[in-house]
């Protein structure tokens, strides 16, 4: 789901001091730790009549973004198919790169257009009253993706937040690693060393079910990683302390390609990897027989079109939830087209492709 590699938040660390196991199973919660509302259940579905009242307020959209790449450019597209359903015309997309200062000044250039609703992902919360604030005051719909504007009220300030079942991603990494070293073995922990509750939940869940369901594997090594450019140099202090290591998680597909090529270049076929997010390298080592174990996504484009519709439900007046989630995609050598579709609702490019046949 994210590509940080412009946030560098905490210096990079190795460390084989373990971290306190959750005494009981997480569960996935919301920015203000809300319990999240599956979309399915969200009633959201719009009928004819009030799909015709939203055509007829003449709304406009923008759609103002953390960082434009794989994952949030599908997140976009559901974005964008949903308001164009409904009648809103989508007049901006910004790409702030990951910089707090560009997203403020992509809102205050987008308000200059007087949007009915603004679609955006926060990229720092502390401070993001300051980014929002303006949108807010002018009574714009503002629907935000995984995070919230630390301050904001929910039903007041913003319509609501849509993510993905976060406990479910970090727990089917878990499951996925476990089943490619037969739930026995040693395990290197690669956990995102920064505050940013959607990864720091994905990990959690992952090494919770480490722990909690298979007692013949055990973590011997954490690593935080603050800049996925550290990954490589992470990957061989992992290795160098743990040869033998029979897999490693990572948090997302930029520092799981760090950690592939250190594989490789150690000639090292027998550590298993797991990663998050969809991404054309990665897919092709799984499907190459390399060392991806395998890939969890999330339903990246559902996402784009409950936040659309979310925001149409709210110029009618009703009600949404505070934390809508998606499902998460366990995705493996022989479901890879499937599951692409169902993240993306797009074919996998045609290298994925063809190396699928």
């Amino acid at each position: 789901m994210l590509n940080l590699k412009r946030l560098s938040l905490i210096t990079a660390m190795v460390t084989a001091l373990p971290v306190a196991a959750f005494a009981e199973q997480p569960a996935t919660v919301g920015p203000n730790g809300e319990a999240p509302t599956p979309v399915a259940e969200a009633n959201l579905d719009l009928t004819d009549a009030q799909v015709d009242q939203v055509r007829a307020g003449n709304h406009t959209a923008a759609l103002v973004w953390h960082e434009l790449y794989d994952w949030s450019n599908a997140v976009a597209r559901g974005a964008k198919d949903e308001f164009e359903r409904l009648g809103i015309e989508v007049i901006a997309e910004t790409n702030a790169s990951f910089d707090t200062a560009r997203q403020k000044s992509d809102v205050e250039t987008v308000m200059a257009n007087e949007p009915s609703i603004i679609v955006s992902l926060p990229i720092d919360p502390p401070t993001a009253a300051s980014v929002y604030g303006i949108a807010r005051d002018a009574g714009v719909k503002l629907v935000f993706i995984d995070n919230a504007v630390q301050g904001f009220a929910h039903g007041e300030d913003y319509v609501t937040v849509v993510s993905a079942d976060l406990f479910q991603i970090g727990n089917k990494a878990a499951h996925a690693l476990a089943d490619a070293m037969g739930g026995t073995g040693t395990v290197g922990y690669m956990f995102h060393d920064a505050d940013f509750p959607v990864t720091n939940q994905r990990d959690g869940a992952f090494k919770w079910t480490i722990e909690n369901e298979y007692l013949d594997m055990e973590i011997v090594i954490e690593s935080g990683m603050a800049n996925p450019a550290n990954a490589e140099d992470i990957a061989r202090a992992m290795l160098s302390r743990n040869p033998d290591l029979g897999g490693i998680y990572t948090p997302w597909a930029e520092p799981a390609l760090g950690v592939l090529s250190v594989l490789r270049q150690q000639g090292n076929s027998d550590t298993k990897v797991v990663t998050i997010d969809l991404n054309e390298p990665v897919a092709l080592d799984m499907l190459g027989g390399g060392n991806t174990a395998g890939i969890i996504a999330d339903e990246a484009y559902s996402i784009g079109v409950y936040a659309a519709r979310s925001a149409a439900a709210s110029l009618l007046g009703k009600s949404v939830d505070p934390f809508l989630v998606v499902d998460a995609l366990a995705i493996g050598t022989d479901n890879v087209q499937d599951g692409w579709n169902r993240s993306m609702n797009m074919d996998p490019p045609a290298t994925v492709m063809e190396a699928s046949q």
